[in-house]
């Protein structure tokens, strides 16, 4: 029996991240144009309609500009992609150079901190109440650390929840299933954000009286001992230059 895997991925599939991983690397250059359909179908051996499915799912990534004249432009994607690309950042093989993983644990503390002073504001008095009983759970939860992942999840999603920003639930959804790479962080380094029950009562507490600006320091305050410290460039003055 072969051990090989069978790989049931669309040849335009293939391609479609082979150009992508080409425009992301800077092999495209922003603002060149793109191979001919003609070309690249002879390069990578395979028919037309599969170089056009894969230009395709790159403009609706945002990554290349398609004319009505039919001449294709690679787009910056640093000004032109969405969070999707974002997704696809995290699987990619081409070297990053952001460490993503620290990025989009900014996100999460900034999104995080935004919707608990939404919560504080906007959240029903039963919403308040489940948030403030899930914490006193919390309490007595560990010292395992992936319960405790599995609790702060389910505690944090009560807090979205109750901001009412569909939006905000949406990129929480992405960011726990892993496919955005904080689902994936090592609980280890996120020992001290799970450990500070302390933290996860206090928030709860501010949650729960209404305290908008308490909830989002508080929330800020948890959430970023987890994001690893970036090195302050030796220039960096504090200030946009």
């Amino acid at each position: 029996m072969t051990e090989q895997p069978i790989r049931r991925e669309a040849v335009s599939d293939q391609l479609f991240t082979l150009l992508r991983d080409r425009i992301l690397s800077g092999v495209f250059a922003a603002g060149a144009p793109l191979t001919a359909e003609r070309d690249l179908a002879a390069e990578f051996s395979v028919n037309r309609h599969a170089v056009r499915e894969a230009v395709k799912r790159l403009q609706q990534a945002r990554l290349v500009e398609v004319s009505h004249g039919g001449r294709t432009k690679i787009l910056d994607w640093r000004r032109t992609a969405g969070l999707d690309l974002a997704v696809q950042l995290a699987s990619t093989r081409v070297p990053a150079s952001h460490d993503l993983r620290r990025d989009v644990l900014e996100m999460r503390t900034s999104i995080g901190a935004d919707a608990a002073r939404l919560c504080a504001a906007r959240c029903s008095r039963e919403a308040a109440t489940a948030i403030v009983t899930a914490a006193s759970d919390y309490l007595g939860r560990g010292p395992d650390l992936a319960e405790l992942g599995v609790a702060d999840v389910a505690w944090w999603r009560l807090i979205v929840e109750g901001s009412g920003n569909i939006a905000y639930l949406l990129a929480f959804n992405t960011l726990v299933d892993g496919s955005l790479v904080a689902g994936e962080v090592p609980t280890e380094q996120r020992a001290a954000e799970l450990l500070d029950v302390e933290g996860h009562m206090r928030l709860a507490a501010l949650i729960a009286s209404r305290d908008e600006h308490g909830a989002e320091r508080a929330a800020r305050s948890l959430l970023t001992r987890s994001v690893p410290v970036m090195p302050v460039a030796p220039d960096y003055e504090g200030g946009p230059t």
